[in-house]
């Protein structure tokens, strides 16, 4: 579980989070959804350690990530893997080298047990005989599952997924979505989704958090998003036809 308490962020004069609470679960995937602008990002990133924020506090399973020591940050960033928008490969490695990245420089496995757990894990996303291709020589979606290998390869507790979809074709979101989710519940991992996808919201979110001008407005599930009774929740859910035809039943 990670639990976040009153986290505020500025930058300047402009306030972009305002006092934000609340709780991801473990083995779920928690979404964190919004329009553009609305500090998805941003927690995240406070989330992750990669901003301070200016109040607040992130725990990890009880542990006040915040405001530890140098030596607990290090512990608890051992734990996260990170599967970034637009994929993060390194272009001058290969589909190995780059899923074995974090065992190289976490762990002190041997070449042997690195290859195994690379191939594991690369046959988990569904990328056996890959391992020796370059970036360039794969699609975007084969690029987002190596993106997931790499996320997962160091058996982590907490998994991050910053707009996973971006630049994907429906299809392929779909089999990344289900994917993520597989994982989460196979790992039984606290997973957190950053995304502004309705397809995703309704086919993986198993709880949601709602950001609007940087406050936390609505959390719930996918199945109590049609019938929030917030407005600004509609405004952002309903602003397809598609999802607009659903809500009213008509097609």
């Amino acid at each position: 579980m990670i639990k976040i308490n009153r986290i505020s962020k500025s930058f300047a004069d402009k306030t972009i989070l305002k006092d934000i609470s609340g709780e991801f679960d473990k083995g779920k995937t928690n979404l964190i959804i919004g329009s553009s602008g609305t500090g998805k990002s941003v927690l995240l990133k406070c989330i992750v350690g990669l901003l301070q924020p200016d109040t607040g506090n992130v725990f990890y399973d009880l542990r006040n990530f915040t405001e530890a020591d140098k030596d607990m940050k290090s512990e608890i960033r051992r734990e996260i893997g990170m599967l970034f928008q637009g994929g993060a490969l390194f272009d001058s490695k290969n589909v190995e080298d780059n899923v074995m990245f974090p065992l190289t420089i976490l762990t002190k496995m041997s070449s042997e047990e690195k290859i195994e757990r690379v191939n594991f894990c690369l046959q988990r996303v569904g990328l056996e005989g890959v391992n020796k291709k370059m970036p360039s020589e794969i699609s975007g979606g084969m690029k987002k599952r190596v993106g997931i290998a790499r996320a997962i390869v160091n058996n982590p507790n907490y998994l991050f997924c910053d707009e996973p979809n971006s630049g994907l074709d429906p299809q392929t979101s779909v089999v990344i979505d289900e994917l993520i989710m597989e994982i989460t519940h196979e790992f039984d991992i606290t997973t957190i989704v950053v995304t502004h996808d309705m397809n995703s919201v309704m086919g993986i979110g198993e709880k949601i958090m709602f950001l609007n001008k940087g406050e936390n407005m609505w959390e719930g599930t996918n199945h109590e998003i049609m019938n929030s009774g917030l407005q600004e929740l509609d405004d952002f859910v309903f602003t397809n036809k598609v999802m607009k035809n659903l809500k009213s039943g008509t097609f």
